[in-house]
Parts: C-alpha cells; sequence; structure tokens
C-alpha cells in the first residue's frame, strides 16, 4: 500500500502562489509517475502536471508557464509550485502516485482556493 497526504492549500488572492507538498509513505517502490490532478466543483478531475520517475515532466496547457512540479526523493515528497494563480485554479488538488504494474493511489485532497 502507499499513502499520499498533500498539503499547502488554501486561500490567496488572484496573482498569488501557493506550494503544494505530497508526502509519500509506505511500499514506494516501482513507482512509473507521480502527479497533480485538480476537480473544481461541477467539472471532472484534470491532469495539472506530472513527473516520471526519470524526471521528466508535463504541464496541461493551462499550468505552462506559472506551475512547476518536483520531487525530493530523499523526503518522499513531490511539490506543485504555482505562481500568477487566477480564480479559475480555484479546485481540490490531488496527488497521484502510479506503479508500473498500474495500481493507482490517490491522496485525500486539498483545497485551493483564488479569490478575485
Amino acid at each position: 500500500q502507499v499513502q499520499l497526504v498533500e498539503s499547502g492549500g488554501g486561500l490567496v488572492q488572484a496573482g498569488g502562489s501557493l506550494r503544494l507538498s505530497c508526502v509519500v509513505s509506505g511500499s514506494i517502490f516501482s513507482i512509473k509517475a507521480m502527479g497533480w490532478y485538480r476537480q473544481a466543483p461541477g467539472k471532472q478531475r484534470e491532469l495539472v502536471a506530472a513527473i516520471t520517475s526519470g524526471g521528466s515532466t508535463h504541464y496541461a496547457d493551462s499550468a505552462k508557464g506559472r506551475f512547476t512540479i518536483s520531487r525530493d526523493n530523499a523526503k518522499n515528497t513531490v511539490y506543485l509550485q504555482m505562481n500568477s494563480l487566477k480564480p479559475e485554479d480555484t479546485a481540490v488538488y490531488y496527488c497521484k502516485v502510479s506503479r508500473i504494474s498500474g495500481y493507482e493511489y490517490w491522496g485525500q485532497g486539498t483545497q485551493v482556493t483564488v479569490s478575485s
């Protein structure tokens, strides 16, 4: 089993920044990728950014140039630095870990609210 605990969400004004953290514990082997997703009210969950075990990153168009995903292997933590936040970034942000086997694990989510 893998456990994920997100933190760092909150209320911020438009143009502000937040850094989300996701601490991964448990059977952390054979991880293929880690990612951040978000789900706004009434919308489907969508990928925001992902980072592979090899360090390659991928961003949604809405995140490019504003968000940065990174990881600290020593701390088993993946981060999402979010700058220049917009009201449309308001959502619950979830961390996900994908194993090579195909198993996926999700965190409980952290709320990000951007006021205009």
